[in-house]
């Protein structure tokens, strides 16, 4: 079984580079460098009038981090629409171990205690890189992904890179950019990141502009006492995806 470390997939993604499967069970990995990438405009984020709704009246409960490996298990799952994936043992061990230290991040979709949609990714920098997404509940791997994009946009992100398009994702409004321009925009979002990172200190920049808050978001909807009015957390999403910059 291939062994992946922390330290080189960040390296790894850095330069544009991702480690795929050829399927759950595969013994063996190797790197994916799209010539035509997928990218999320922070800005652009398609919020349906069905979706809006959705978000607003809080019909799934949001976390973040609140259950990583759970996440990560679920998009690895063979279902109906998909019968295998590309999520072998050595990427869902990596990516557990870049979660402990920090790096890969959750974001959980819940009906009462059931878990029924998500997705999981890698930050670095000002960088997002969106891995996998699941859902068990209609909408809920969209409302996942709107509740990231207003969370990127909140902590400074500049870049959520989706890897490859999907009639899924082009509906909700991600764009195909040349491998060109992918990367002049990763190097910006990475700019003084690496190292802090490869040096095992979280995320930090070591210089260039500062790295992404994941969880400025949190503070947002958790004012300090004494608390003042404010609207419910879907609600306030929804606002945030809705006014762009």
């Amino acid at each position: 079984m291939t062994m992946l470390d922390p330290k080189l997939v960040l390296g790894a993604y850095a330069v544009g580079v991702f480690p795929m499967a050829d399927h759950r069970t595969a013994d063996s990995i190797y790197w994916v460098e799209p010539k035509r990438r997928a990218i999320m405009p922070l800005d652009g984020f398609h919020l349906s009038q069905s979706l809006k709704k959705t978000i607003s009246g809080n019909r799934f409960r949001v976390t973040a981090d609140a259950a990583f490996e759970q996440v990560i298990t679920l998009c690895a799952e063979s279902a109906a629409d998909r019968p295998d994936t590309w999520i072998n043992t050595a990427i869902e061990r990596v990516f557990i171990d870049l979660h402990r230290m920090g790096h890969a991040h959750s974001v959980e979709c819940w009906d009462g205690e059931r878990l029924v949609g998500g997705l999981y990714g890698l930050a670095l920098g000002r960088a997002f890189f969106g891995e996998s997404m699941v859902s068990r509940a209609r909408d809920a791997s969209k409302v996942a992904l709107g509740w990231l994009v207003a969370r990127l946009r909140v902590g400074g992100f500049t870049l959520l890179d989706c890897q490859f398009q999907t009639d899924h994702l082009a509906s909700l409004g991600a764009i195909e950019i040349s491998r060109r321009d992918y990367l002049a925009g990763l190097s910006v979002a990475v700019d003084g990141a690496v190292a802090g990172a490869l040096g095992g200190t979280g995320a930090a920049p070591v210089s260039g502009d500062p790295a992404g808050d994941f969880f400025a978001l949190d503070r947002l909807l958790s004012p300090p006492a004494p608390a003042t009015a404010s609207p419910p957390p879907g609600k306030l999403i929804a606002q945030l995806l809705v006014h762009t910059s």
